[in-house]
C-alpha cells in the first residue's frame, strides 16, 4: 500500500470524519492553519443570525434576562467539562491578554510567591509584553526569560533551575507556537509549588487538539484563547481558569461592574463577586460569545480523546511524508519528533519559507490553494484539526511543497511580506 492508499484507508476508517461536514469548506482549497483561526462551524452563522435579528432585533434589551446574562456562565461550565475543571471555576471574556494581565497581576499582589516573573523563549512573545508591563508596575526585577539552545524543545532542567533560584510566577504556554512542543503539566506545577512558585498556563495552542485535565494536572492557573481549534470565530472569547483553593486569595486589578457581586444594585462601592466571577469586568462581548458555542459544542461532541488521538496520527503521517518527499529539498523539522511530546502541529523550516508559503497560497494548476501559516525567521506551521484535517489533504499538501520547490515554482513570488503570515 502506497502513502496515498494508506492515506484514504485511514480517511476511511477515520471516527470523527463526519464532523467535517459540520464546518464551512470551501473546495478550491486545503485548510492547515487551524492553529491559528479555526474554521467556520455551519451552525454558527445560524445561531449568530438568530441573535442579531430575534434576540436584538425583537427582543431587544429584555435579551438579557432571556439569553444573555447566562450565556457566559453556560460557556465557562462547557469549557469546565473540556478541560475537567471544576464547576464554576473558569471565566469567559475578554481577550487572552486582558485575562493573563489579571490573573498574573492578582497573583503578584497576594506576596504569596517569589517576587520574580518567569518565562522562557518558547512562549508567545504577547505574553511576555504583559509580564514585563506588570514588572514594571510592580517595581519588580526584570522578567526572567530561560533562553534554550533551540527554538523546538527547552531544556526542563534549565527551567527547573530558573525557577528554583528566582522563584515567582511563571508563564508558559502549554504547547509552544512555533514549534508545538508539548510541556508536562503536573511535572512541573509540582515543581513549582516545591520553589515558591506557581505556573500560569497559556493554553491557547493546546485547548481543543490536546487533553488537559487540569485538576489531575494540580493546575492552579491557567488562560487560553478560543478562536483557534475551538473554532470560536476571530478574535473570540478567551477564558481565565482559577483554581477555587487560591481564588478567594486573589483580587482582580481590573474590577468592573459585572465583577461586581450584585452588578445592576447599581451600588457606589465595589464588591467583589464570589469565585471566577470577579475576575468578569465590562459587559459581556454576546455575539462573540454567541458565535463561540457551536465550535465548543462540536468539540465536545466529537470528544477529546477521539480527536487526540487522530491529530496524533495525522502527525505521524506527515512526518512520514515529510522524511520520504521533503527532507531532500531543503525542508527541516522543527518540532518534536516523539509525538506525546508534541500538540496538533508540525513546523518545517526552508531558506525559502516565506516564498513557498506565497507559492502554497496561490495555488496549483487546478486552482486548489493549501493554507499554512508563515512565522519568522523561516517557519512554516502546518495545523492539522482533526475535526476537519484528512490524511490525503496533508499528502497533498507533502506533494505539492515537493515540486514547488523541486520546480523553483517559488522563485515566481517576491519576499515581500503581508500583514498577517
Amino acid at each position: 500500500m502506497n502513502k496515498l492508499e494508506m492515506a484514504r484507508a485511514m480517511d476511511e476508517k477515520d471516527v470523527l470524519r463526519e464532523f467535517r461536514k459540520q464546518f464551512v469548506s470551501p473546495s478550491d482549497q486545503i485548510y492547515l492553519d487551524g492553529n491559528s483561526l479555526g474554521k467556520l462551524p455551519i451552525k454558527t452563522k445560524t445561531i449568530v443570525q438568530e441573535v442579531v435579528d430575534t434576540q436584538w432585533g425583537q427582543t431587544l434589551i429584555g435579551g438579557w434576562n432571556a439569553h444573555w446574562l447566562e450565556l457566559p456562565q453556560r460557556l465557562g461550565d462547557k469549557l469546565a467539562r473540556l478541560l475537567c475543571a471544576p464547576p464554576k471555576s473558569i471565566h469567559v471574556g475578554d481577550a487572552t491578554s486582558v485575562n493573563l494581565y489579571k490573573l498574573v497581576y492578582a497573583l503578584r499582589a497576594t506576596n504569596q510567591y517569589g517576587p520574580h516573573l518567569i518565562t522562557d523563549a518558547l512562549n508567545f512573545p504577547t505574553d511576555n509584553y504583559i509580564l514585563q508591563g506588570i514588572a514594571q508596575q510592580f517595581n519588580a526585577p526584570p522578567v526572567v526569560e530561560v533562553v534554550y539552545e533551540n527554538e523546538v524543545v527547552p531544556s526542563i532542567e534549565q527551567l527547573k533551575a530558573a525557577i528554583a533560584a528566582t522563584p515567582g510566577i511563571v508563564c508558559l504556554s502549554l504547547v509552544s507556537y512555533k514549534s508545538a512542543y508539548l510541556y508536562t503539566m503536573e511535572l512541573l506545577n509540582r515543581w513549582a509549588e516545591q520553589h515558591k512558585s506557581i505556573i500560569v498556563w497559556d493554553l491557547s495552542h493546546a485547548v481543543g487538539a490536546v487533553a488537559i485535565d487540569l485538576q489531575k494536572s494540580q493546575t492552579k492557573a491557567a488562560v487560553g484563547c478560543t478562536y483557534k481549534y475551538l473554532n470560536g470565530g476571530p478574535g473570540s472569547p478567551s477564558f481565565l481558569y482559577a483554581d477555587p483553593a487560591i481564588v478567594s486569595s486573589l483580587q482582580s486589578p481590573i474590577k468592573g461592574w459585572f465583577g461586581h457581586r450584585n452588578p445592576f444594585d447599581f451600588s457606589p462601592n465595589y464588591l467583589p463577586a464570589e469565585g471566577v466571577d470577579q475576575f468578569k469586568a465590562g459587559t459581556p462581548a454576546i455575539l462573540s460569545l454567541a458565535a463561540m458555542e457551536p465550535g465548543v459544542d462540536i468539540t465536545l461532541d466529537a470528544g477529546i480523546d477521539n480527536i487526540r488521538a487522530k491529530g496524533l496520527a495525522l502527525g505521524e503521517y506527515f512526518l512520514d511524508l515529510v522524511y520520504e518527499k521533503l527532507t531532500g529539498v531543503g525542508f527541516r523539522i522543527e518540532s518534536p519528533t516523539e509525538a506525546a511530546s508534541r500538540g496538533s502541529h508540525i513546523t518545517l523550516s526552508h531558506e525559502e519559507s516565506w516564498r513557498i508559503c506565497k507559492a502554497l497560497l496561490a495555488g496549483d494548476e487546478h486552482g486548489l490553494k493549501i493554507i499554512p501559516d508563515f512565522r519568522p525567521p523561516n517557519f512554516i506551521r502546518f495545523g492539522f484539526a482533526p475535526l476537519y484535517t484528512g490524511f490525503e489533504d496533508l499528502y497533498v499538501t507533502a506533494e505539492r511543497l515537493h515540486t514547488i520547490v523541486e520546480e523553483k515554482q517559488f522563485t515566481a513570488y517576491d519576499a515581500t511580506q503581508t500583514g498577517v503570515t
